[in-house]
């Protein structure tokens, strides 16, 4: 065991995931705790990435959690002290991935959950998710940043609904729990971590993770963190690069990359803070590197993520082709399943024209 200096809490067989560091979270009754089976995902070695950039490295698989993205790491832990302080509505503004998660937690829970999403922005496995799950689902004419500024107004004016987007600092206590995986799953801390960063809460949250197994007693040096943006979602990447002190706000961002299209994150000093501390650096990739990162990783280690996740593979390209010096071992955190984007699969795909049954022997054998 590496925690051999911390006394872990028993739970009862019925209760999985990351309810297994509950001595690390908030505290939450085991008859209030509203799980999925969240976490435990896998840590894939990606030989053929390794190969590539000559630097070991391994995939956080996210989207092997429940609803299939790191968001369920969170809401398990948000939508829990919902149920436990009786709270029976709650709201997010989503690009999709929130959405989904929300929504299969809150029927869980027998809670109300509202989404927003902005219209025409949301990958369709995403929304697909969000209504099959019962979500009161609510399209709206703006992006993702102006349905926050509505939410937040919401809750502030009226005081009648308990948001759970990722300045919910319990969302942020779930999604820690990565950092505990990791230095269990490598026996020992990573070099570095390279996470895609839309609302920047996920790698503030890492962060903090690794932050508390130091000060629980475990060895070992903290990593380095590397935040990847999409060119045209980039106010920190573009910060980083100009060495100024606050983000360059976008009101339209733009990329393939859905759920990473955020153009005020509200979780940037915390982001700004982790990366600073870590030594790391912000960088940002365009759609064409992001593009090409989600399909190395489908046909060369056959894994399907959706083009977030892509994100961290093209930073870790794009700094392996400017020489970058990187601790290893080097971990890409991974964030979703390639089936929250159907769609993102198919780009440059072609079944081609149906053939007669007996072609089909040609056609194998040449």
């Amino acid at each position: 065991m590496v925690y051999e200096k911390i006394e872990w809490e028993p739970i009862t067989s019925a209760l999985l995931g990351i309810w297994r560091y509950r001595r690390m979270l908030p505290p939450v009754g085991d008859g209030d705790i509203v799980s999925l089976g969240e976490g435990g995902t896998p840590l894939i070695n990606l030989d053929n990435v390794s190969k590539t950039v000559s630097i070991r490295t391994y995939g956080k698989f996210e989207g092997a959690n429940p609803t299939g993205s790191f968001k369920d790491r969170g809401m398990t832990v948000a939508i829990s002290l919902v149920k436990k302080n009786g709270i029976r509505k709650v709201v997010v503004a989503s690009t999709g991935n929130t959405a989904a998660s929300v929504a299969a937690y809150a029927a869980r829970a027998g809670v109300d959950a509202y989404v927003l999403l902005p219209y025409g922005k949301v990958a369709v496995g995403k929304l697909a998710q969000a209504l099959f799950h019962g979500a009161k689902t609510i399209a709206v004419k703006a992006n993702f940043d102006v349905a926050l500024q509505v939410i937040m107004r919401l809750v502030k004016e009226e005081k009648v609904v308990y948001p759970l987007n990722s300045f919910n600092q319990f969302r942020l206590e779930g999604q820690k729990t990565l950092a505990f995986e990791l230095y269990e799953q490598l026996g020992g801390m990573p070099g570095t971590v390279i996470v895609p960063v839309g609302n920047a809460g996920n790698i503030s949250a890492i962060w903090k993770g690794f932050k508390e197994l130091l000060d629980a007693g475990v060895e070992g040096e903290m990593p380095t963190m590397i935040g990847v943006q999409a060119e045209g979602a980039s106010p920190l990447a573009s910060m980083w690069e100009r060495g100024l002190e606050e983000p360059l706000f976008t009101d339209k961002p733009e990329t393939i990359a859905s759920a990473i299209r955020i153009g005020r994150p509200v979780n940037w000093p915390k982001a700004v803070r982790a990366v600073r501390e870590s030594g790391g650096r912000f960088i940002s990739v365009s759609d064409e590197e992001i593009a090409k990162a989600h399909r190395f990783l489908a046909r060369n280690e056959g894994l399907g993520v959706e083009p977030a996740s892509a994100a961290s593979l093209a930073g870790l390209f794009k700094l392996s082709s400017q020489g970058a010096s990187l601790r290893e071992p080097v971990v890409l955190v991974l964030t979703g399943h390639s089936l929250k984007d159907p769609d993102s699969m198919m780009v440059g795909a072609n079944l081609g024209e149906p053939l007669e049954p007996e072609m089909v022997e040609k056609v194998i054998l040449g």
